[in-house]
């Protein structure tokens, strides 16, 4: 076996290759711990949870290294038993189904393949494990085989193929197989040479588009989340923080790490306490709107903070009465557009700025639109909509 990839493939003791068994997976009341006696002390890797991943999405789990995406993952397939809560596929309830009786394919960083098998056989191997009809394995082989581009390499040695071909043989081998209710995908692109990672990105999708499988794609990377997703769960310390498309995660981060995760640079936030007419940091008034101002009144915490990202802060060159002042510290020219960097109060807030937007010397003015202004109390987003 050689060190590429490999797909675990999640076979049911009784199956059909014939027809779809696609599935609504739901976590309800969900939480792992990874201690043997959950007590109140324990520290939870999950923290409880309600979630539905629908049939037939393109889903990406994004977080950092070590919030328990990889966790949860494992969970769903039946590799880990939660401590509390039930994985439901559709009405039936799973936590005591095996993983061979799941009908999960699951992609894994750093897997194995069968290097003494031909690209062929490797692909064909779940269906023969299944006593599939050889004219059946032949037609499925084949027209996967042509979906990922590996025709041509069919009857090559596996320990011969390059490293997106053996990434591609992985994929394959989950989607030879009709049953299949969903793909998981754990950080599938780590071991991809960067230069091929766009590429396969949008395989997947195209992948996704034509055979409609549930698939839920584990990532660190927001690029790799937003190309291959129609909707992106956000998971942070054990919680899933937001569930949404791109767009609303960009726009509407429903908690400060989502706004400092999602975007290049991340959301501009600061710590502020309240005035009579809004907020202040470092003497600096903000003034917000009634909406929001009565939220802050309502609220027993006192963590509030607001936020901003920095492609809808305005920046003017001369005073305006709306404007804050602010100090140029750097300018970083990125050709298409430019990321400015200032100082107001003892805060840096940054800036983007268009290629032809003029670019102020040493002092600025800025002002942050009401509707671009989010409000946070306890790290989570104020919806106005809900006042």
């Amino acid at each position: 076996m050689s060190s590429g990839w490999m797909t675990y493939l999640f076979m049911p003791l009784v199956a059909t290759s014939e027809g779809n068994n696609m599935v609504q997976i739901s976590l309800n009341s969900l939480a792992h711990t990874y201690d043997k006696k959950p007590s109140e002390s324990s520290v939870y890797a999950i923290k409880e949870m309600n979630h539905v991943w629908k049939q037939g999405g393109a889903y990406a789990l994004l977080g950092p290294s070590g919030c328990g995406k990889s966790t949860l993952l494992n969970i769903i397939s039946g590799l880990m038993s939660p401590s509390q809560g039930d994985v439901m596929f559709d009405d039936i309830r799973v936590n005591s189904m095996p993983p061979q009786d799941r009908n999960i394919a699951q992609v894994f960083q750093f897997p194995v393949i069968y290097d003494t098998m031909s690209v062929y056989d490797n692909l064909a191997f779940p269906l023969r494990n299944m006593k599939v009809h050889q004219a059946k394995v032949h037609s499925k082989v084949t027209e996967i085989a042509e979906i990922l581009e590996l025709t041509s390499v069919l009857s090559k040695k596996a320990q011969h193929l390059t490293a997106d071909e053996k990434q591609k043989v992985s994929m394959g081998r989950g989607l030879v197989r009709d049953d299949v209710s969903a793909i998981l995908f754990d950080e599938p692109l780590t071991v991809i040479d960067p230069q091929l990672k766009w590429k396969l990105r949008r395989k997947l999708k195209q992948i996704h588009q034509q055979f409609n499988i549930t698939m839920v794609y584990v990532t660190h990377d927001q690029l790799e989340a937003s190309t291959f997703a129609d909707e992106i769960a956000v998971m942070y310390n054990g919680q899933i923080v937001q569930f949404g498309t791109p767009r609303e995660l960009f726009e509407r981060p429903n908690h400060t790490f989502v706004g400092y995760f999602i975007g290049s640079p991340g959301m501009n936030l600061l710590e502020v306490h309240p005035t009579e007419n809004g907020v202040m940091f470092d003497g600096v008034e903000v003034p917000l709107s009634d909406a929001y101002r009565h939220a802050i009144n309502k609220a027993k915490s006192q963590n509030l903070k607001i936020g901003i990202r920095p492609e809808f802060v305005h920046v003017w060159e001369t005073a305006n009465q709306s404007a804050l002042k602010a100090s140029v510290l750097h300018v970083e020219d990125l050709g298409t557009y430019k990321i400015i960097t200032l100082l107001v109060g003892e805060q840096q807030i940054k800036a983007r700025l268009q290629e032809d937007q003029p670019v102020p010397e040493k002092q600025a003015y800025i002002s942050f639109p009401e509707q671009w202004t989010m409000l946070y109390v306890d790290e989570f987003l104020v919806n106005i909509g809900e006042l």
